[in-house]
Protein backbone atom coordinates (compact mmCIF):
# COMPACT_ATOMS: atom_id res chain seq x y z
CA UNK A 1 0.00 0.00 0.00
CA UNK A 2 2.80 2.44 0.96
CA UNK A 3 4.60 1.64 -2.28
CA UNK A 4 1.41 2.33 -4.24
CA UNK A 5 0.91 5.68 -2.48
CA UNK A 6 4.51 6.67 -3.15
CA UNK A 7 4.11 5.78 -6.82
CA UNK A 8 0.85 7.78 -7.01
CA UNK A 9 2.54 10.84 -5.46
CA UNK A 10 5.45 10.62 -7.91
CA UNK A 11 2.98 10.40 -10.84
CA UNK A 12 1.11 13.46 -9.51
CA UNK A 13 4.31 15.45 -9.13
CA UNK A 14 5.48 14.49 -12.59
CA UNK A 15 2.12 15.47 -14.05
CA UNK A 16 2.12 18.87 -12.28
CA UNK A 17 5.58 19.67 -13.65
CA UNK A 18 4.52 18.68 -17.14
CA UNK A 19 1.26 20.64 -16.87
CA UNK A 20 2.93 23.83 -15.69
CA UNK A 21 3.22 26.36 -18.50
CA UNK A 22 6.65 27.77 -19.21
CA UNK A 23 7.64 31.00 -20.90
CA UNK A 24 10.74 30.43 -23.00
CA UNK A 25 12.85 32.65 -25.16
CA UNK A 26 16.12 34.36 -25.77
CA UNK A 27 17.70 37.66 -24.81
CA UNK A 28 19.70 38.72 -27.84
CA UNK A 29 21.79 41.51 -29.31
CA UNK A 30 19.59 43.13 -31.95
CA UNK A 31 22.38 44.34 -34.24
CA UNK A 32 20.17 45.74 -36.98
CA UNK A 33 17.54 47.00 -34.49
CA UNK A 34 14.63 45.52 -36.40
CA UNK A 35 13.02 43.97 -33.32
CA UNK A 36 13.41 40.44 -34.66
CA UNK A 37 15.80 37.66 -33.76
CA UNK A 38 17.72 37.07 -36.98
CA UNK A 39 19.84 34.01 -37.65
CA UNK A 40 23.11 35.89 -37.34
CA UNK A 41 22.22 37.60 -34.03
CA UNK A 42 23.70 36.10 -30.90
CA UNK A 43 22.14 35.57 -27.51
CA UNK A 44 23.44 37.34 -24.42
CA UNK A 45 24.31 35.25 -21.39
CA UNK A 46 23.90 36.03 -17.69
CA UNK A 47 20.97 38.43 -18.19
CA UNK A 48 18.21 38.33 -15.57
CA UNK A 49 14.61 37.68 -16.67
CA UNK A 50 11.60 37.59 -14.34
CA UNK A 51 7.91 36.71 -14.17
CA UNK A 52 7.40 39.21 -11.37
CA UNK A 53 8.43 36.79 -8.65
CA UNK A 54 10.99 34.30 -9.90
CA UNK A 55 14.23 35.56 -11.46
CA UNK A 56 16.43 33.44 -13.69
CA UNK A 57 19.53 34.26 -15.72
CA UNK A 58 20.06 33.37 -19.35
CA UNK A 59 22.51 30.62 -20.31
CA UNK A 60 25.58 31.31 -22.43
CA UNK A 61 23.39 31.38 -25.54
CA UNK A 62 20.88 33.82 -24.07
CA UNK A 63 18.14 31.26 -23.42
CA UNK A 64 15.79 31.34 -20.41
CA UNK A 65 12.60 29.70 -19.20
CA UNK A 66 10.19 30.72 -16.45
CA UNK A 67 6.92 29.35 -15.07
CA UNK A 68 3.81 31.37 -15.88
CA UNK A 69 0.25 31.32 -14.63
CA UNK A 70 -2.86 33.20 -15.68
CA UNK A 71 -1.56 36.67 -14.74
CA UNK A 72 2.12 37.28 -15.39
CA UNK A 73 4.30 39.85 -17.06
CA UNK A 74 7.58 38.45 -18.31
CA UNK A 75 10.33 41.07 -18.40
CA UNK A 76 14.04 41.41 -18.90
CA UNK A 77 16.15 43.23 -16.30
CA UNK A 78 18.31 45.53 -18.39
CA UNK A 79 22.00 44.82 -17.76
CA UNK A 80 24.62 47.54 -17.63
CA UNK A 81 26.16 48.32 -21.00
CA UNK A 82 22.93 47.72 -22.91
CA UNK A 83 19.86 49.73 -23.83
CA UNK A 84 16.33 48.58 -24.62
CA UNK A 85 14.15 49.38 -27.62
CA UNK A 86 11.76 52.28 -27.05
CA UNK A 87 8.23 52.74 -28.31
CA UNK A 88 6.93 55.94 -29.89
CA UNK A 89 6.61 57.44 -26.40
CA UNK A 90 10.22 56.65 -25.36
CA UNK A 91 8.81 53.91 -23.12
CA UNK A 92 11.19 50.94 -22.79
CA UNK A 93 9.98 47.76 -24.52
CA UNK A 94 11.22 45.20 -22.00
CA UNK A 95 8.18 43.08 -21.18
CA UNK A 96 5.52 40.72 -22.47
CA UNK A 97 2.09 40.64 -20.81
CA UNK A 98 0.68 37.13 -20.35
CA UNK A 99 -2.99 37.22 -19.37
CA UNK A 100 -4.66 34.38 -21.29
CA UNK A 101 -8.14 35.55 -20.29
CA UNK A 102 -7.38 39.26 -20.11
CA UNK A 103 -8.15 41.59 -17.23
CA UNK A 104 -11.38 41.27 -15.23
CA UNK A 105 -14.29 43.41 -16.39
CA UNK A 106 -13.72 47.03 -15.39
CA UNK A 107 -14.86 50.54 -16.28
CA UNK A 108 -11.20 51.28 -17.02
CA UNK A 109 -9.20 50.26 -20.05
CA UNK A 110 -7.15 47.17 -19.25
CA UNK A 111 -5.50 44.18 -20.89
CA UNK A 112 -7.32 42.14 -23.54
CA UNK A 113 -7.00 38.36 -23.58
CA UNK A 114 -3.51 37.37 -24.75
CA UNK A 115 -4.24 33.67 -25.31
CA UNK A 116 -1.69 30.93 -24.91
CA UNK A 117 1.89 31.70 -24.09
CA UNK A 118 3.88 32.15 -27.33
CA UNK A 119 6.42 29.54 -28.37
CA UNK A 120 9.18 32.10 -27.79
CA UNK A 121 9.23 35.43 -25.92
CA UNK A 122 12.44 37.08 -27.04
CA UNK A 123 13.91 40.32 -25.74
CA UNK A 124 16.09 42.59 -27.84
CA UNK A 125 18.93 44.62 -26.40
CA UNK A 126 21.34 47.10 -27.96
CA UNK A 127 24.90 47.69 -26.83
CA UNK A 128 25.63 51.12 -25.40
CA UNK A 129 28.46 52.75 -23.47
CA UNK A 130 27.48 53.54 -19.89
CA UNK A 131 29.57 55.80 -17.71
CA UNK A 132 29.18 54.86 -14.02
CA UNK A 133 28.94 58.61 -13.38
CA UNK A 134 25.56 59.83 -14.63
CA UNK A 135 22.39 61.72 -13.75
CA UNK A 136 18.66 60.94 -13.89
CA UNK A 137 15.56 63.09 -13.55
CA UNK A 138 13.23 62.18 -10.68
CA UNK A 139 9.67 63.53 -10.84
CA UNK A 140 7.27 63.31 -7.91
CA UNK A 141 3.51 63.11 -8.57
CA UNK A 142 2.62 64.74 -11.91
CA UNK A 143 -0.93 63.88 -10.75
CA UNK A 144 -3.03 65.54 -13.45
CA UNK A 145 -6.77 65.17 -12.86
CA UNK A 146 -7.71 66.85 -16.14
CA UNK A 147 -6.25 67.58 -19.55
CA UNK A 148 -5.81 71.19 -18.43
CA UNK A 149 -3.59 69.98 -15.59
CA UNK A 150 -1.65 67.79 -18.01
CA UNK A 151 -1.01 70.99 -19.97
CA UNK A 152 0.14 72.69 -16.76
CA UNK A 153 2.57 69.80 -16.26
CA UNK A 154 3.90 69.99 -19.82
CA UNK A 155 4.14 73.76 -20.09
CA UNK A 156 5.09 74.44 -16.48
CA UNK A 157 7.63 71.67 -15.91
CA UNK A 158 8.75 69.78 -19.01
CA UNK A 159 9.05 72.84 -21.24
CA UNK A 160 10.96 74.64 -18.48
CA UNK A 161 13.80 72.11 -18.62
CA UNK A 162 16.06 73.68 -21.23
CA UNK A 163 18.76 70.99 -21.19
CA UNK A 164 17.17 67.57 -20.98
CA UNK A 165 20.40 65.89 -22.09
CA UNK A 166 21.94 66.28 -18.63
CA UNK A 167 20.16 63.02 -17.66
CA UNK A 168 20.29 59.53 -19.16
CA UNK A 169 16.70 58.69 -18.22
CA UNK A 170 13.88 59.70 -15.91
CA UNK A 171 11.64 58.21 -13.24
CA UNK A 172 8.18 59.37 -12.16
CA UNK A 173 7.39 58.29 -8.60
CA UNK A 174 3.71 57.49 -8.97
CA UNK A 175 0.41 59.37 -9.12
CA UNK A 176 1.03 59.92 -12.79
CA UNK A 177 -2.63 60.95 -13.08
CA UNK A 178 -5.39 61.74 -10.63
CA UNK A 179 -7.85 58.80 -10.66
CA UNK A 180 -8.97 59.31 -14.27
CA UNK A 181 -7.10 56.37 -15.77
CA UNK A 182 -8.09 57.40 -19.30
CA UNK A 183 -5.42 60.09 -18.89
CA UNK A 184 -2.62 57.54 -18.47
CA UNK A 185 -1.87 57.19 -22.21
CA UNK A 186 -2.00 60.99 -22.54
CA UNK A 187 0.46 61.37 -19.66
CA UNK A 188 2.68 58.81 -21.38
CA UNK A 189 2.62 60.92 -24.54
CA UNK A 190 3.39 64.11 -22.61
CA UNK A 191 6.33 62.60 -20.71
CA UNK A 192 7.73 61.32 -24.01
CA UNK A 193 8.53 64.92 -24.94
CA UNK A 194 11.41 64.71 -22.45
CA UNK A 195 13.10 62.69 -25.21
CA UNK A 196 14.53 60.19 -22.73
CA UNK A 197 13.81 56.60 -21.69
CA UNK A 198 11.28 56.96 -18.88
CA UNK A 199 10.40 54.61 -16.02
CA UNK A 200 7.11 54.92 -14.16
CA UNK A 201 6.08 53.97 -10.62
CA UNK A 202 2.47 53.17 -9.76
CA UNK A 203 0.76 55.48 -7.26
CA UNK A 204 -2.49 55.25 -5.33
CA UNK A 205 -4.20 57.52 -7.89
CA UNK A 206 -3.12 55.19 -10.74
CA UNK A 207 -5.12 52.20 -9.49
CA UNK A 208 -8.31 50.46 -10.62
CA UNK A 209 -10.50 51.30 -7.65
CA UNK A 210 -13.12 48.75 -8.71
CA UNK A 211 -10.61 45.92 -8.17
CA UNK A 212 -11.52 43.29 -5.58
CA UNK A 213 -7.92 42.32 -4.79
CA UNK A 214 -4.58 44.10 -4.72
CA UNK A 215 -3.10 41.90 -7.44
CA UNK A 216 -5.79 43.22 -9.83
CA UNK A 217 -5.60 46.92 -8.88
CA UNK A 218 -2.86 47.50 -11.45
CA UNK A 219 -4.61 46.23 -14.60
CA UNK A 220 -4.89 49.63 -16.32
CA UNK A 221 -1.38 50.59 -15.28
CA UNK A 222 -0.09 47.33 -16.77
CA UNK A 223 -2.00 47.96 -19.99
CA UNK A 224 -0.25 51.32 -20.48
CA UNK A 225 3.11 50.93 -18.74
CA UNK A 226 3.76 47.21 -18.23
CA UNK A 227 4.92 45.73 -14.92
CA UNK A 228 4.67 47.83 -11.78
CA UNK A 229 7.42 45.80 -10.07
CA UNK A 230 10.62 45.55 -12.09
CA UNK A 231 14.32 46.37 -12.10
CA UNK A 232 17.08 47.63 -14.38
CA UNK A 233 20.77 48.46 -14.26
CA UNK A 234 22.69 51.51 -15.39
CA UNK A 235 26.41 51.92 -14.81
CA UNK A 236 27.22 50.55 -11.36
CA UNK A 237 23.69 51.14 -10.06
CA UNK A 238 20.80 48.71 -9.74
CA UNK A 239 17.31 50.25 -9.73
CA UNK A 240 14.26 48.48 -8.31
CA UNK A 241 10.78 49.90 -8.97
CA UNK A 242 7.97 48.75 -6.67
CA UNK A 243 4.25 49.30 -6.20
CA UNK A 244 3.90 49.84 -2.45
CA UNK A 245 0.13 50.38 -2.29
CA UNK A 246 -2.04 47.55 -0.97
CA UNK A 247 -5.65 47.91 -2.13
CA UNK A 248 -8.16 47.34 -0.68
CA UNK A 249 -6.69 47.90 2.77
CA UNK A 250 -6.61 44.39 4.29
CA UNK A 251 -7.23 45.82 7.77
CA UNK A 252 -10.39 47.74 6.96
CA UNK A 253 -11.55 46.58 3.53
CA UNK A 254 -11.63 50.22 2.45
CA UNK A 255 -9.03 52.60 1.06
CA UNK A 256 -5.40 51.54 0.78
CA UNK A 257 -2.41 50.73 2.99
CA UNK A 258 1.27 51.22 2.33
CA UNK A 259 3.13 47.93 2.07
CA UNK A 260 4.14 45.04 -0.15
CA UNK A 261 2.68 41.63 -0.98
CA UNK A 262 4.83 38.60 -0.32
CA UNK A 263 5.36 37.93 -4.04
CA UNK A 264 6.75 41.47 -4.49
CA UNK A 265 9.31 41.02 -1.73
CA UNK A 266 10.12 37.56 -3.10
CA UNK A 267 10.92 39.31 -6.38
CA UNK A 268 13.24 41.77 -4.63
CA UNK A 269 15.01 38.94 -2.82
CA UNK A 270 15.35 36.82 -5.97
CA UNK A 271 16.48 39.81 -8.02
CA UNK A 272 19.20 40.87 -5.57
CA UNK A 273 20.73 37.38 -5.56
CA UNK A 274 22.14 38.31 -8.97
CA UNK A 275 23.47 41.74 -7.93
CA UNK A 276 26.99 42.40 -6.68
CA UNK A 277 27.10 43.58 -3.08
CA UNK A 278 29.20 46.65 -3.94
CA UNK A 279 26.61 48.12 -6.31
CA UNK A 280 24.43 51.06 -5.38
CA UNK A 281 20.83 49.88 -4.91
CA UNK A 282 18.21 52.55 -5.62
CA UNK A 283 14.60 51.71 -4.78
CA UNK A 284 11.76 53.77 -6.24
CA UNK A 285 8.21 53.57 -4.86
CA UNK A 286 5.36 55.94 -4.10
CA UNK A 287 4.41 55.93 -0.40
CA UNK A 288 7.27 56.67 2.02
CA UNK A 289 8.42 53.85 4.30
CA UNK A 290 8.31 56.20 7.27
CA UNK A 291 6.55 54.40 10.10
CA UNK A 292 5.47 56.98 12.67
CA UNK A 293 1.94 55.71 12.05
CA UNK A 294 1.64 52.00 11.26
CA UNK A 295 -1.82 52.69 9.85
CA UNK A 296 -0.01 54.25 6.87
CA UNK A 297 2.68 51.64 6.14
CA UNK A 298 2.78 48.00 7.22
CA UNK A 299 5.75 47.55 9.53
CA UNK A 300 6.40 43.89 8.77
CA UNK A 301 6.76 44.58 5.05
CA UNK A 302 9.29 47.32 5.62
CA UNK A 303 11.20 45.02 7.97
CA UNK A 304 11.46 42.23 5.42
CA UNK A 305 12.65 44.74 2.81
CA UNK A 306 15.31 45.96 5.24
CA UNK A 307 16.34 42.35 5.94
CA UNK A 308 16.77 41.71 2.21
CA UNK A 309 18.85 44.88 1.80
CA UNK A 310 21.07 44.11 4.81
CA UNK A 311 24.09 42.79 2.81
CA UNK A 312 24.20 45.90 0.59
CA UNK A 313 26.26 48.81 1.92
CA UNK A 314 25.16 51.39 -0.65
CA UNK A 315 21.41 51.99 -0.78
CA UNK A 316 18.92 54.80 -1.39
CA UNK A 317 15.13 54.96 -1.48
CA UNK A 318 13.07 57.47 -3.48
CA UNK A 319 9.41 58.20 -2.71
CA UNK A 320 6.81 60.93 -3.28
CA UNK A 321 3.06 60.91 -2.33
CA UNK A 322 3.15 63.51 0.48
CA UNK A 323 3.40 66.71 -1.60
CA UNK A 324 6.13 68.05 0.63
CA UNK A 325 9.85 67.32 0.77
CA UNK A 326 11.65 65.45 3.53
CA UNK A 327 14.75 63.40 4.26
CA UNK A 328 14.25 60.21 6.28
CA UNK A 329 17.05 58.18 7.87
CA UNK A 330 16.33 54.68 9.19
CA UNK A 331 18.59 53.31 11.89
CA UNK A 332 18.78 50.17 13.95
CA UNK A 333 15.83 51.25 16.11
CA UNK A 334 13.78 51.17 12.89
CA UNK A 335 14.90 47.65 11.99
CA UNK A 336 17.74 48.70 9.67
CA UNK A 337 20.63 46.29 10.24
CA UNK A 338 23.62 48.40 9.30
CA UNK A 339 25.52 51.01 11.28
CA UNK A 340 25.08 53.57 8.49
CA UNK A 341 21.39 54.59 8.29
CA UNK A 342 19.29 53.98 5.21
CA UNK A 343 18.38 57.23 3.47
CA UNK A 344 14.97 57.81 1.92
CA UNK A 345 14.49 61.00 -0.08
CA UNK A 346 10.82 61.95 -0.13
CA UNK A 347 10.92 64.08 -3.27
CA UNK A 348 8.94 67.25 -3.90
CA UNK A 349 6.31 67.06 -6.63
CA UNK A 350 5.99 68.36 -10.17
CA UNK A 351 2.32 69.12 -9.47
CA UNK A 352 3.37 70.98 -6.33
CA UNK A 353 0.34 71.46 -4.12
CA UNK A 354 -2.05 69.89 -6.65
CA UNK A 355 -1.86 72.77 -9.17
CA UNK A 356 -3.17 75.26 -6.61
CA UNK A 357 -2.56 78.92 -5.85
CA UNK A 358 -2.22 82.04 -7.93
CA UNK A 359 -1.20 81.91 -11.58
CA UNK A 360 2.27 82.90 -12.73
CA UNK A 361 3.04 85.02 -15.78
CA UNK A 362 2.43 81.98 -18.03
CA UNK A 363 -1.00 81.30 -16.57
CA UNK A 364 0.18 78.22 -14.65
CA UNK A 365 -0.56 77.74 -10.92
CA UNK A 366 2.45 78.52 -8.72
CA UNK A 367 1.47 75.53 -6.57
CA UNK A 368 3.99 75.87 -3.73
CA UNK A 369 3.85 72.79 -1.51
CA UNK A 370 2.40 73.03 1.98
CA UNK A 371 5.81 72.91 3.70
CA UNK A 372 6.99 75.89 1.64
CA UNK A 373 8.92 73.85 -0.94
CA UNK A 374 8.36 75.32 -4.41
CA UNK A 375 7.13 73.06 -7.20
CA UNK A 376 10.04 71.24 -8.87
CA UNK A 377 11.91 68.01 -9.46
CA UNK A 378 15.09 66.24 -8.39
CA UNK A 379 18.21 65.45 -10.35
CA UNK A 380 19.81 62.28 -9.00
CA UNK A 381 23.58 62.34 -9.53
CA UNK A 382 25.52 59.10 -9.28
CA UNK A 383 29.28 58.64 -9.09
CA UNK A 384 30.07 54.92 -9.14
CA UNK A 385 28.19 53.60 -6.13
CA UNK A 386 27.80 56.99 -4.42
CA UNK A 387 24.95 59.45 -4.92
CA UNK A 388 23.91 63.03 -4.41
CA UNK A 389 20.97 65.02 -5.69
CA UNK A 390 19.84 68.53 -6.52
CA UNK A 391 16.35 69.90 -6.17
CA UNK A 392 15.51 72.15 -9.12
CA UNK A 393 12.74 74.68 -8.57
CA UNK A 394 10.72 75.15 -11.75
CA UNK A 395 11.38 78.50 -13.40
CA UNK A 396 14.23 79.45 -11.06
CA UNK A 397 18.03 79.33 -11.41
CA UNK A 398 19.73 76.14 -10.23
CA UNK A 399 21.34 78.11 -7.37
CA UNK A 400 17.93 78.85 -5.83
CA UNK A 401 18.02 76.40 -2.92
CA UNK A 402 17.00 78.63 0.01
CA UNK A 403 13.98 80.90 0.30
CA UNK A 404 14.39 83.84 2.69
CA UNK A 405 11.35 85.40 4.32
CA UNK A 406 11.46 88.65 6.23
CA UNK A 407 10.21 92.20 6.09
CA UNK A 408 12.04 94.39 3.58
CA UNK A 409 11.48 97.67 5.44
CA UNK A 410 11.89 97.68 9.22
CA UNK A 411 11.65 100.46 11.83
CA UNK A 412 14.97 101.04 13.60
CA UNK A 413 13.26 101.02 17.01
CA UNK A 414 12.00 97.42 16.66
CA UNK A 415 14.57 95.50 14.58
CA UNK A 416 15.03 92.83 17.26
CA UNK A 417 11.35 91.95 17.01
CA UNK A 418 11.64 91.00 13.33
CA UNK A 419 12.50 87.41 12.34
CA UNK A 420 14.15 86.12 9.20
CA UNK A 421 13.27 82.60 8.07
CA UNK A 422 15.32 80.37 5.78
CA UNK A 423 13.56 77.48 4.06
CA UNK A 424 16.39 75.21 2.85
CA UNK A 425 14.55 72.95 0.43
CA UNK A 426 16.72 69.81 0.68
CA UNK A 427 17.74 70.48 4.28
CA UNK A 428 17.18 68.35 7.36
CA UNK A 429 17.45 68.71 11.10
CA UNK A 430 21.12 68.90 12.11
CA UNK A 431 22.29 70.79 9.01
CA UNK A 432 24.44 73.86 9.67
CA UNK A 433 22.61 77.02 8.61
CA UNK A 434 24.17 80.41 9.43
CA UNK A 435 23.58 84.07 8.68
CA UNK A 436 25.58 87.26 8.68
CA UNK A 437 24.82 90.94 8.26
CA UNK A 438 26.88 93.05 5.83
CA UNK A 439 29.60 90.38 5.65
CA UNK A 440 30.07 90.43 9.41
CA UNK A 441 30.48 87.48 11.74
CA UNK A 442 28.65 84.26 10.86
CA UNK A 443 26.07 83.23 13.46
CA UNK A 444 23.94 80.09 13.70
CA UNK A 445 20.25 80.13 12.88
CA UNK A 446 17.80 78.04 14.92
CA UNK A 447 16.17 74.94 13.43
CA UNK A 448 12.39 75.15 13.93
CA UNK A 449 9.46 72.84 13.19
CA UNK A 450 6.93 75.44 12.13
CA UNK A 451 4.67 76.26 9.24
CA UNK A 452 6.52 78.11 6.51
CA UNK A 453 5.54 81.79 6.89
CA UNK A 454 5.73 82.48 3.14
CA UNK A 455 3.24 79.67 2.51
CA UNK A 456 0.98 80.98 5.28
CA UNK A 457 1.11 84.38 3.63
CA UNK A 458 0.01 82.94 0.27
CA UNK A 459 -2.79 81.03 1.99
CA UNK A 460 -3.98 84.16 3.79
CA UNK A 461 -4.59 85.83 0.43
CA UNK A 462 -7.36 83.29 -0.10
CA UNK A 463 -8.66 83.15 3.45
CA UNK A 464 -8.96 86.94 3.79
CA UNK A 465 -10.00 87.68 0.19
CA UNK A 466 -12.59 90.38 -0.38
CA UNK A 467 -12.83 89.54 -4.09
CA UNK A 468 -13.64 86.18 -5.65
CA UNK A 469 -10.57 84.00 -6.28
CA UNK A 470 -11.29 81.47 -9.01
CA UNK A 471 -8.03 79.48 -8.72
CA UNK A 472 -7.71 76.56 -6.35
CA UNK A 473 -7.04 77.46 -2.72
CA UNK A 474 -3.75 75.99 -1.47
CA UNK A 475 -3.91 73.15 1.04
CA UNK A 476 -3.63 73.69 4.75
CA UNK A 477 0.01 73.96 5.87
CA UNK A 478 2.33 71.14 6.94
CA UNK A 479 5.12 71.89 9.41
CA UNK A 480 8.37 72.10 7.48
CA UNK A 481 11.25 69.75 8.23
CA UNK A 482 13.77 72.15 6.67
CA UNK A 483 13.14 75.58 8.22
CA UNK A 484 15.46 77.84 10.21
CA UNK A 485 14.89 81.27 11.80
CA UNK A 486 16.53 83.98 13.86
CA UNK A 487 15.46 87.38 15.09
CA UNK A 488 17.44 90.24 13.60
CA UNK A 489 19.96 91.99 15.88
CA UNK A 490 19.65 95.65 16.84
CA UNK A 491 20.43 97.67 13.71
CA UNK A 492 20.77 101.38 13.08
CA UNK A 493 19.06 103.07 10.16
CA UNK A 494 20.53 102.08 6.80
CA UNK A 495 20.59 99.36 4.15
CA UNK A 496 21.76 95.88 5.11
CA UNK A 497 22.51 92.71 3.21
CA UNK A 498 21.46 89.57 5.04
CA UNK A 499 23.36 86.51 3.79
CA UNK A 500 22.39 82.95 4.70
CA UNK A 501 24.65 79.95 4.18
CA UNK A 502 23.55 76.31 4.42
CA UNK A 503 25.61 73.13 4.14
CA UNK A 504 23.71 70.12 2.78
CA UNK A 505 24.10 66.42 3.58
CA UNK A 506 26.65 66.10 0.74
CA UNK A 507 28.82 68.85 2.28
CA UNK A 508 27.95 71.37 -0.43
CA UNK A 509 27.42 75.02 0.47
CA UNK A 510 24.36 77.00 -0.65
CA UNK A 511 23.76 80.71 -0.15
CA UNK A 512 20.93 83.23 -0.38
CA UNK A 513 20.82 86.97 0.23
CA UNK A 514 18.19 89.58 1.03
CA UNK A 515 18.44 93.35 1.39
CA UNK A 516 16.53 95.13 4.14
CA UNK A 517 16.02 98.81 4.72
CA UNK A 518 16.07 99.97 8.36
CA UNK A 519 14.46 103.37 8.90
Amino acid sequence: MKAFLALAVSWALAYSVQAQELAKGKVYLDVNKNGKLDKNERGIGAVAVSNGRDVVTTDKDGNYQLPVGSDNIIFVIKPSGYSMPLDENNHPKFYYIHKPNGSPASKYQAVAATGKVPAAINFALYQQAEDPNFSAFVFGDPQAYTEEELAFFKNGVINEISDKSIAKFGISLGDLVGDDLSLQPKYKSVISTMGLPWYNVMGNHDMNYDAKSDSLSDESFEHTFGPNNYAFNYGNTHFIVLDDIIYPNPRTGKGYLGGFRKDQLDFVENDLRNVAKDKLIVLAFHIPLYHENSDIFRNEDRQRLFDILAPFKHTLSLSAHTHFQRQYFYGQKDGWKQEKPHHEYNVGTTSGDWYSGELNEKGIPVSTMRDGTPKGYAILKIQGNQYSFDYKVVGKPAAYQIDLYSASVIPEKYTKRYPIYANFFIGKEGDKVRYRVNQGEWKDMDYVRENDPAFLNSLAKYDTANDLKTTRRPSNPEKSSHLWMVNLPKLKAGNYQIEVQAIDLFNRTHTATKTIDVR
